[in-house]
């Protein structure tokens, strides 16, 4: 919850929703951010607008009961105003100021606008860039592709499979190993220590089922590996459509 009021794109609740409704009803009128529109809308532009009138009727659709159990989420929802003044804004303004007499207003544009535009572009290059640029090694009907953003988003840039299997706790075919995925090592890392769990993988044989069905062909993805691999056993997905 501190890592993502810190971000500052909205609270988990909205976040989470809206996400849902992306997957949902991706790069159509009831997507958010629906590429179709153009790159600066999918970049930027979705936020400026007024939402499309069929982004608020299919959100009401979207099944969030989970994220209203969760009492964390309640407690940001509740009181996000002064999170976010207090996460955001004045601890990272006052921090460096306290611990190495960083004047206010260095730490107010380096560490709080700068961080936060870096951030914010940054993130938005998955709704940008990932939906137009790139592969398509999993499924070559959809918009979205694997693009070469994943530096920026320490491994959020295997879009295309991201699309095809939403399930994936990694984002990624290749895990924390094969490719440049810290998100994934992460989350690997507090498996191992029993703090990350209920963690969801399609099987290899799935994965190069559905590409040699659906893939574009441009990428012949290796086996994976992972950090993982011999911590935690994961459940193979029933059936992926």
């Amino acid at each position: 919850m501190v890592l993502q009021t810190l971000g500052f794109q909205s609270n988990i609740y909205k976040w989470a929703r809206d996400h849902r409704l992306h997957h949902k009803h991706s790069d159509t009128d009831a997507d958010p951010h629906n590429s179709r529109r153009g790159f600066f809308f999918s970049h930027v532009g979705w936020l400026l607008y007024m939402k499309h009138p069929d982004v608020l009727a299919k959100g009401k659709t979207i099944d969030v009961s989970d994220l209203m159990a969760d009492p964390v989420v309640r407690f940001q929802d509740r009181h996000f105003t002064w999170l976010v003044i207090l996460i955001w804004g004045l601890a990272p303004a006052t921090v460096p100021n306290l611990l190495w007499a960083e004047s206010v207003w260095n730490s107010w544009f380096v560490c709080v606008m700068l961080r936060y535009a870096i951030s914010l572009n940054t993130t938005f290059l998955v709704n940008s860039a990932a939906h137009r640029y790139g592969m398509k090694p999993y499924d070559k009907t959809i918009a979205s592709v694997d693009a070469h953003v994943r530096q920026f988003m320490v491994g959020e840039g295997f879009h295309n499979y991201h699309h095809t299997f939403p399930q994936d706790y990694s984002s990624s075919e290749l895990g924390a190993i094969d490719a440049f995925n810290p998100q994934t090592a992460f989350i690997d890392t507090f498996a191992a220590i029993g703090w990350a769990y209920d963690l969801k993988k399609p099987s290899v044989a799935v994965v190069k089922g559905r590409q040699t069905r659906r893939g574009d062909n441009q990428w012949l993805v290796p086996i994976r590996s992972r950090l993982s691999e011999h911590i935690v056993e994961y459940p193979q997905f029933i059936k992926i459509s």
